[in-house]
């Protein structure tokens, strides 16, 4: 790893760094020291790269939001016809509450972020836009908006719930929401 002026990774350490404090510290327990620590940068790379806190949290939150956007691009990029949509919706689901905790924090301290800040709240607007683009590939603007909003309630309930609903109510919440789109077809 290199540490000197000719260091191109830097940058991206240090969002990395960040991301992975967020998940384990919460952004309250997040500073320039300790982010600059955990990637092994010297702590004036933290002003030279990025003009305060808040220019940090937001570039690691948009990479961190572009990856989810990521997972729902090449799932539903994958699908073929209507039926493979819907379960690629409900591996979305089942993925992203699969247990991956890092993923889990990061996303409530981006919406706690988003209630608080309007800079937060555009990033997450985004986050959803990118998402619904990616369902309405397959399904009208309404039916993508309200499958957006199901993916985020149900992954959100399986990850915290002490007995996460299985498979079936997801597979049967999917065809609820898009039976108006087989009757459009």
């Amino acid at each position: 790893m290199a540490t000197g002026q000719n260091d191109p990774e830097r940058r991206e350490r240090i969002i990395t760094a960040a991301l992975d404090l967020i998940a384990e510290e919460g952004v309250a327990g997040t500073s320039h020291r300790k982010v600059a620590a955990r990637a092994g940068v010297p702590l004036g790379s933290m002003t030279y790269h990025f003009d305060g806190m808040d220019e940090l949290l937001r570039e690691a939150f948009t990479r961190f939001s572009s990856s989810i956007v990521a997972v729902f691009e090449e799932r539903l990029g994958a699908a073929s016809t209507a039926d493979e949509a819907r379960t690629a919706v409900a591996d979305l689901v089942h993925h992203l509450s699969s247990g991956n905790q890092r993923e889990l924090v990061l996303t409530h301290e981006l919406y706690t972020l988003a209630a608080r800040k309007p800079a937060y709240r555009e990033l997450t607007r985004e986050w959803m836009r990118r998402s619904r683009v990616a369902l309405e590939r397959h399904f009208d603007p309404a039916t993508a908006r309200q499958l957006d909003a199901m993916i985020e309630g149900l992954s959100i309930h399986r990850a915290l719930e002490t007995e996460p609903h299985d498979r079936a109510l997801t597979v049967e919440a999917i065809a609820r929401i898009t039976r108006s789109d087989d009757a459009r077809s």
